[in-house]
């Protein structure tokens, strides 16, 4: 973690412009989990501790550019509200001479919340001139004297609120939450206790290809299963019904399965399955080993593979997890994903668990707090481990 965080400046008498990441999941109105505005709620409350007024920021949903009323970031501003005990003023757009006047106006203590950066097409950059772009990043960073990003899970997105944003500010560091991901990841990546196990699941090997990729330089245990498991099956000539299967990466699971040979990496996939006649929970349901009959599709891992899989989990000291090892949101095909959360939970190791279904199962579980680190960034977190650069911070101070 080689960039500067809000300890490193002063704050009295600032006003902060915040990047955070609210974007939540919604019920129409209603917020069905606050994870991500809870998780900023560190960083916010330093700030208005020290003196500031605070100016936030964040997307929620794809509106693409567009004014859509379900997308409105009111609901998590009233939340938001309720967490702080402090009045949260709800501004009507994110950029304007209105906003601009709300945040002048704003004294120490005080918090505007922004409405959504991507009713602007210019948010994203995407099919507009690349100098409306940084023309709303030099607004926003116009509101106040400070830019803070916190928002981990938008860090991989070079968009006008979370990295160009950093160009116009007089300064430009990192919150709490941002630290922690860079401590806990940077740690998995750069200089991980061993044995190291990743576990990688999730339905399809196209979203998780580079992680795996690279982590087979890095890990001594990679375990995969999930919908992309079948993948490696097929390629290595077993039937699989009618499981998920991506036929135009046989060749890459070939060639993935000869990496980690090469390179002295264990590589655990399903010994046995659950199977269904349906997707569907109340389908009828079998365990199978080996190949897998027409007319059945996997869905979860089965009890031999369960016991494998923790058996290397156990022994590991660095553990990340990205994406469930079945179908767990429907009851008879969460067995498996459960069992890998609770010895990753056991496990006496450092524990990294990100992307949102995987989380979700941790959430689910109620072993949440016996994880070391539960990252806030899907897909910001499988870039870091990728090795790729993240614009959202490298657009930060370097300390």
């Amino acid at each position: 973690m080689n960039k500067k965080t809000v300890r490193d400046i002063k704050l009295q008498g600032k006003r902060v412009v915040m990047r955070v990441d609210f974007n939540v999941p919604l019920d129409g109105d209603a917020i069905t989990d606050d994870t991500r505005i809870t998780a900023a709620l560190p960083t916010i409350e330093y700030i208005l501790d020290q003196g500031a007024s605070l100016i936030l920021m964040s997307h929620l949903g794809r509106p693409k550019g567009k004014v859509v009323a379900a997308n409105s970031l009111a609901p998590a501003a009233k939340r938001l509200q309720e967490h702080l005990g402090r009045d949260v003023v709800m501004a009507d757009d994110c950029v304007g001479d209105a906003v601009a006047a709300l945040a002048a106006a704003l004294q120490p203590g005080q918090v505007l919340m922004l409405e959504n950066t991507r009713f602007h097409a210019a948010e994203t950059g995407k099919d507009v001139d690349p100098g409306a772009q940084r023309d709303m990043a030099r607004r926003l960073a116009a509101l106040g004297d400070i830019y803070v990003n916190d928002a981990f899970g938008t860090a991989h997105r070079a968009h006008a609120s979370t990295a160009v944003v950093a160009e116009f500010a007089d300064s430009a560091v990192a919150g709490f939450l941002i630290e922690k991901e860079l401590q806990y990841l940077g740690a998995a990546v750069d200089n991980p206790a061993r044995p190291f196990v990743a576990i990688i699941g999730g339905a399809k090997v196209s979203g998780k290809l580079e992680v795996v990729q690279a982590l087979i330089d890095r890990v001594d245990t990679l375990i995969i299963g999930g919908g992309m498991a079948y993948t490696f099956f097929k390629a290595r000539g077993q039937t699989i019904g009618d499981s998920l299967c991506e036929d135009e990466l046989l060749a890459t699971a070939t060639e993935i399965v000869a990496a980690a040979k090469a390179k002295n990496v264990e590589l655990i996939l399903p010994v046995d399955n659950v199977v269904a006649d349906d997707f569907d929970a109340g389908a009828n349901t079998q365990v199978v080993s080996g190949d897998i009959p027409d007319g059945w599709e996997g869905l979860d891992i089965g009890p031999a593979s369960i016991e494998k899989m923790c058996a290397a989990i156990t022994t590991a000291k660095t553990i990340v997890w990205n994406g469930p090892l079945g179908c767990f949101e429907m009851t008879p095909f969460a067995t498996g994903t459960t069992a890998i959360c609770k010895a990753v939970a056991d496990a006496d190791a450092v524990s990294v668990v990100g992307g949102g279904d995987s989380v979700a199962a941790v959430q689910q579980s109620g072993l949440a707090e016996k994880f070391t680190h539960i990252s806030t960034g899907g897909g910001a977190s499988l870039e870091f481990l990728e090795g790729k650069v993240l614009p959202g911070v490298a657009a930060l101070e370097d300390k």
